[in-house]
């Protein structure tokens, strides 16, 4: 049984804890797919990457300001954890674990996805809220046992998002940060054009 949530809990510790910047205010875990990401035959995959973001980088915006939250206006210097561009260790175990879930069917996307409002009901391309489950799994983790407010000496928001924030990277978010580490992003999405 691949215990893909641990493997890359191990990775990404290993990397949040390697960044000393004093100004960090939020965390990236941006889980993206895209019809150009194609791996093992499958296209319209999702990747994996972790940023952050400083005081610096947003110009030290307001606390609800579009400037602090939405990720267009981030540095994105995105350290890749699920990459099928070069593929890794990582992306291999991901779809290994898709293929001893039953997973299958990868990349395909339903055409009736909105509502009668037009707004996007769906969960993404087939795998793409696996992940996104699975990233905010390991966020959850990494916030309840302390692994950032110990490193950084505060809390820190993690951000479980894809270009859009679409209503499923808002409730990654809420599971990810379990003390309330988002509230200000949440409170901001939810005022802000960008959501």
């Amino acid at each position: 049984m691949i215990n893909i949530e641990a493997v890359l809990y191990e990775k990404i510790k290993k990397i949040i804890t390697s960044w000393y910047e004093d100004e960090i205010y939020a965390i990236s875990f941006f889980v993206n797919s895209n019809e150009a990401y194609s791996f093992r035959g499958f296209s319209n995959v999702s990747n994996f990457s972790v940023s952050y973001n400083t005081e610096e980088d947003c110009d030290y915006a307001d606390d609800l300001d579009e400037d602090r939250w939405n990720y267009a206006c981030w540095r994105q210097d995105e350290i890749p954890i699920v990459d099928t561009y070069d593929g890794n260790e990582e992306t291999e175990l991901l779809f290994d674990w898709y293929k001893e879930n039953g997973i299958d069917n990868l990349g395909y996307e339903e055409d009736d996805c909105y509502n009668d409002d037009g707004e996007y009901t769906g969960k993404g391309p087939v795998g793409h809220y696996e992940l996104l489950t699975i990233a905010a799994n390991v966020a959850n983790r990494l916030q309840k046992e302390g692994v950032i407010s110990n490193h950084f000496n505060k809390q820190i928001p993690i951000i479980v998002h894809g270009l859009e924030y679409a209503w499923y990277d808002i409730e990654a978010t809420k599971r990810a940060n379990p003390n309330g580490e988002a509230d200000l992003f949440l409170e901001a999405a939810e005022g802000l054009e960008f959501i």
